[in-house]
């Protein structure tokens, strides 16, 4: 009998959406559970992306002939597209950017001239290495101090700290909205709120919790969010950065060249204005328009019906891998995370564990994450992880059990 969850979405249906799911790895049907680190990418966004390279591709924003502006239209309306999705004021608040890696240096490159010695950065313990590093070399440059939100051995953010370390001397604040490596879902509207009462101002890293929650960034005051498409069904190398207008305005252009600027002469060069400042040189044109389809696409299905599927997911999963007598699930509960399971059997290297499984067709993804510090909180070197999408199914579920059953025994 079909749950409730599953009779909202039609997985089979959806299935058919996705060619890839359809081949073979290592002669056994490919089960895909590498979803924290790209999505799998329907059939209308290959579509969408064939139709670009097929009818109309051009530079955009420059060219006065039918292709450039049939280009044009089609990028801005992505724009546009992603503006809604996100909720922000006007279009002019979305920078397109490679992704979230790029995103985060960008507003890391901006802060340099506005922070001193006598500054605070605040970072959360739960970020991927892009949430950290730019922030580390901020403060390399500027003198400013990095400061670390410590987490709990559950997986939280140790909240009680957070009011402690905040103080008049903290400008910015950074912390992603779900953890890559353990699901974790952040109190990130608490955050915001809490740093906005000091003056700081808040980044956060949406990048795992988009492809599960539609976040809305006016409710959430946040200063700036970002993303990548390619973990929402688009393609790799774009990516969104919202942030505020009037703090994008005030934030000096990230790089120099074509698009960016108003005016260029040998004795100055004046800079265009939003989005563009931000933009320069010729965008990836096809991937901000495949972006706008893949978020058309999973609208479509729903975001609450989405997001209740892969609840189910989480929940039948993790009681799976709690049959497993040596299993050691590292996070939180599965009420405060997303479909995302960390996990390590005792006694077993998880690069072990994940070789064998991909033998029988299992995609897990293996090692540290891009999140050594958690790692290193629990003194282990890395997990095993499972992440989930709404196109997988509690059978592959049980495929992935029975692999690591195999290699449980094979190992041990």
């Amino acid at each position: 009998m079909k749950t409730e969850a599953a009779e909202r979405i039609n997985v089979e249906k959806i299935r058919e959406d996705f060619p890839i799911l359809k081949r073979k790895v290592n002669g056994k049907p490919l089960v895909y559970f590498d979803n924290a680190a790209t999505s799998q990418t329907p059939q209308q966004v290959i579509d969408c992306i064939v139709d670009y390279y097929q009818n109309y591709n051009a530079n955009i924003h420059r060219g006065v002939h039918a292709l450039s502006q049939e280009a044009t239209e089609a990028y801005e309306k992505a724009r546009i597209t992603v503006q809604k999705h996100f909720n922000a004021k006007e279009s002019k608040e979305i920078i397109f950017t490679s992704g979230t890696t790029h995103s985060i240096n960008l507003v890391a490159s901006g802060f340099e001239e506005f922070l001193s010695d006598s500054d605070e950065v605040l970072v959360s313990g739960l970020e991927h290495h892009s949430n950290i590093v730019p922030w580390q070399m901020l403060c390399e440059k500027t003198g400013a101090k990095l400061k670390v939100l410590p987490m709990t051995e559950q997986g939280d953010l140790n909240m009680s700290q957070f009011e402690v370390m905040l103080n008049e001397n903290t400008k910015l604040v950074m912390v992603n909205h779900v953890s890559n490596a353990l699901g974790t879902i952040n109190p990130i509207e608490e955050i915001i709120q809490k740093a906005h009462e000091v003056g700081a101002k808040v980044l956060v890293d949406g990048a795992q919790a988009t492809p599960h929650i539609k976040p809305d960034v006016q409710a959430l005051d946040v200063d700036f969010y970002t993303c990548s498409a390619h973990k929402i069904c688009g393609p790799t190398g774009i990516g969104m950065l919202y942030g505020k207008r009037d703090l994008l305005e005030a934030l000096p252009p990230y790089q120099g060249g074509g698009e960016m600027i108003d005016q260029v002469s040998f004795e100055k060069t004046t800079y265009a204005g939003l989005p563009n400042k931000f933009e320069a040189g010729t965008p990836n044109i096809c991937g901000g328009i495949a972006f706008g389809r893949a978020l058309d696409y999973m609208n479509n299905i729903g975001f609450e019906k989405i997001q209740a599927y892969e609840q189910e997911l989480l929940e039948y999963a993790t009681d799976r891998l709690n049959e497993f007598e040596n299993v050691i699930i590292y996070g939180t509960t599965t009420d405060k995370k997303t479909a995302v399971i960390s996990f390590n059997f005792e006694g077993l290297h998880p690069y072990d564990v994940g070789t064998l499984a991909d033998k029988m067709g299992i995609a897990l993804r293996t090692g540290h994450h891009c999140a050594q510090p958690i790692m290193d909180f629990f003194k282990i070197p890395g997990t095993i992880r499972a992440s989930f999408c709404f196109y997988n199914t509690k059978a592959e579920i049980d495929l992935m059990i029975e692999a690591l059953q195999k290699a449980n025994t094979m190992l041990l």
